[in-house]
C-alpha cells in the first residue's frame, strides 16, 4: 500500500489510521476496515483507496441512522460487533439499518425515553426471533415482529444489564492477566484472535503464568484455536493447549 500512497499523496492521506484486511472482495467493512480482494488486480485496489472519502460520508450516515434508531428504542445503543456478526460491507450494513429504521418508524413502538440507556443491540439479517447473547447484547433480526421485540427487550433488560456488567469485569481481568503475562515473559505482544472469548483468554493467561517459558521473550504470541505461525512470524497457540 506504500507504493500506492507514494503515487498519489491524496490517497496516502486518506489511508491514515485505516486498518487494511485481505478478503474475497474489495470495499469497506461495516467495522470501517478497508477490504482488499485477493483476486482483484492492484489497479482496482487503487480505486478503493480513491473512494475512501465517499466511504467516510457513508460512515457518517450509518452513525446518524444508529442514533435515530437508538432514540426510537429508548436509548439502546446500536452497534456492530465483528466477533458476533458475519462480515458485512458498509453498504450492506447501511441497507440493514435503513430497512429496520423504516419499519420502526412505521410501527407504534413506545419505549420510555432513555429507559434502555447502557444496553446494546446488534442487527441480524438471517434470524427471525430476538435473542440475548451471553455477553449482554440483544441480537435483533431486521424482520422480527416489532410488538414481540418490544416485549422481549423490556422483559430481558435487567438480565442484559447483569450480563454486560459481568462482561466488563471479565474484560478488566483479561487485560490485567495479559499485562502480567507480557511482563513476566517479556513478550513483545500478547493478543487473541477475535473468535477467542474473554473466558478462554483468561484461562490461557492463567495457565501461561503457571509456566516457566523463557523462550517467549521478545515474541509476538497470539492465543487462537490451533497451532500455527503467521506470515509475519507471530506464534499462535490454542487457548486450551495440551502440556
Amino acid at each position: 500500500s506504500r507504493c500506492f500512497g507514494l503515487q498519489n499523496l491524496s490517497v496516502s492521506a486518506s489511508m491514515t489510521r485505516r486498518t487494511v484486511i485481505f478478503t474475497d472482495h474489495s470495499g469497506m467493512s461495516a467495522a470501517g476496515q478497508v477490504m482488499l480482494g485477493t483476486m482483484d488486480v492492484h489497479h482496482h485496489w487503487t480505486k478503493i483507496f480513491e473512494r475512501l472519502p465517499s466511504y467516510s460520508t457513508l460512515q457518517r450516515k450509518v452513525l446518524l441512522l444508529e442514533e435515530h434508531i437508538s432514540h426510537l428504542l429508548g436509548g439502546i445503543q446500536i452497534t456492530y460487533v465483528e466477533e458476533l456478526q458475519p462480515m458485512l460491507t458498509l453498504e450492506e450494513y447501511y441497507s440493514a439499518l435503513d430497512n429496520f429504521y423504516n419499519r420502526v418508524c412505521n410501527s407504534r413502538l413506545a419505549f420510555h425515553p432513555r429507559s434502555l440507556r447502557g444496553l446494546q443491540m446488534i442487527l441480524e439479517s438471517d434470524r427471525y426471533a430476538p435473542s440475548l447473547h451471553e455477553l449482554g447484547h440483544f441480537i435483533i433480526p431486521t424482520v422480527c415482529d416489532l410488538a414481540a421485540l418490544q416485549w422481549f427487550i423490556i422483559t430481558k433488560a435487567q438480565q442484559a444489564r447483569e450480563k454486560l456488567k459481568k462482561k466488563d469485569e471479565l474484560m478488566a481481568l483479561e487485560k490485567e492477566l495479559i499485562e502480567a503475562a507480557t511482563e513476566k515473559f517479556h513478550i513483545q505482544r500478547l493478543y487473541k484472535e477475535p473468535s477467542v472469548s474473554s473466558v478462554q483468554m483468561i484461562h490461557a493467561c492463567k495457565r501461561l503464568l503457571e509456566e516457566s517459558l523463557p523462550y517467549l521473550q521478545g515474541m509476538h504470541l497470539c492465543i487462537s484455536h490451533f497451532y500455527s505461525v503467521l506470515q509475519d512470524g507471530d506464534l499462535c497457540i490454542p487457548w486450551n493447549w495440551k502440556s
